[in-house]
């Protein structure tokens, strides 16, 4: 089998590095790692915000896959206008740093999260890859779960909605279908190996059940999530790639690699509030929670950004169409380990 050239964009984020691992670990695949807020020297520098200079640079790796990781997913950042200049910083978390003072800036959310994919869209015909997109739970409002792949969307937040407008951009950019194949993932708020805590909504969680300073949080009882491993999603889209079909009689890559369903999801089935998660995190380390309050309200008021109260994704497709399994560690048990380390 030929070696297959994967590139992740967005390497240095939580998603990002997590894939790029994963493809690296495999030795009949050639990995590129594209970055711009934290460029490594096995990383390339890409700015997703020049058309002309990515597409300068995806055509020098001439790829036969790119996972698009890159986004901001943090939907208080991108709430709310700001007079500040645009500052890429590409994580890969839904809401990630939510709690955390960060000027607010929706012209960056609607470029990188809607503009950029079309880009992408479009290399992938023209260079002929295979596009996967990373796109959200948040995609739908909460209120009818779970969420089958062709579920009507009707996202609640800005942020839910640039990501869809991602989606409707690789959708539309399809043309006959010869080349250039594009994917949209949807996955929930996730967590795994990271840097800092802060660079996760659930990774963060950490620091506030060992915060025994005295501060008290208000923690969200309200939102059901289905947190979600970026070890295991990386580990699915290896495997998804490794068992896909192809024509040895075509001449275009993405034509040989048969067709994959155009919006996949993958997603944990644990479902937690981010209360119960921290009572989680509280047994684990054996520490007291009383400072953490729960709040099983509704978010309400003009600051606050809309949530979702339950996105649960179906992964029927994965186990029915692709017939695989999701194989989707637990919860607790992953954080057991990680935390003992």
């Amino acid at each position: 089998m030929p070696t297959d050239l994967a590139i992740a964009i967005g390497a240095s984020g939580v998603l990002g590095s997590a894939i790029y691992q994963e493809f690296t670990k495999d030795p009949s695949f050639e990995v590129k790692g594209l970055s711009h807020s934290s460029p490594r020297d096995d990383l390339t520098k890409i700015d997703l915000l020049d058309a002309h200079a990515t597409e300068t640079v995806i055509a020098s790796f001439k790829p036969d896959w790119i996972i698009h990781c890159a986004a901001e997913r943090r939907p208080d950042v991108a709430s709310q206008v700001s007079p500040t200049p645009l500052n890429l910083h590409l994580l890969d978390t839904p809401d990630a740093c939510a709690h955390i003072s960060t000027p607010k800036n929706p012209d960056l959310a609607q470029r990188l999260n809607a503009e950029v994919p079309k880009t992408l869209a479009d290399l992938s015909e023209k260079h002929d890859f295979i596009l996967v997109y990373i796109s959200t739970d948040y995609v739908f409002d909460g209120t009818s779960p779970p969420y089958e792949v062709d579920a009507t969307p009707n996202p609640v937040n800005f942020y839910g909605k640039t990501k869809l407008e991602g989606e409707l951009a690789i959708r539309q950019a399809r043309g006959d279908g010869a080349k250039g194949q594009r994917i949209s993932l949807r996955v929930p708020v996730l967590y795994g190996p990271a840097p800092k805590n802060s660079d996760t909504a659930i990774n963060i969680l950490v620091d506030i059940v060992k915060d025994q300073s005295g501060k008290t949080y208000k923690m969200d009882h309200f939102a059901t999530r289905f947190p979600t491993n970026t070890v295991d999603i990386a580990s699915f889209l290896h495997r998804l790639i490794l068992n896909k079909p192809r024509d040895p009689l075509s001449t275009s890559f993405s034509s040989r690699a048969k067709k994959l369903p155009s919006i996949l999801h993958y997603s944990a089935a644990e479902p937690f509030t981010k209360y119960e998660i921290c009572l989680i995190f509280s047994k684990i380390l054996s520490l007291p929670h009383d400072h953490i309050i729960p709040d099983a309200e509704e978010p309400k008021g003009e600051a606050a950004v809309s949530r979702p109260r339950n996105c649960m994704l179906s992964t029927k497709v994965i186990d029915d169409v692709l017939q695989m399994d999701v194989e989707a560690g637990l919860f607790e048990e992953w954080w057991t380990t990680y935390l003992a380390g």
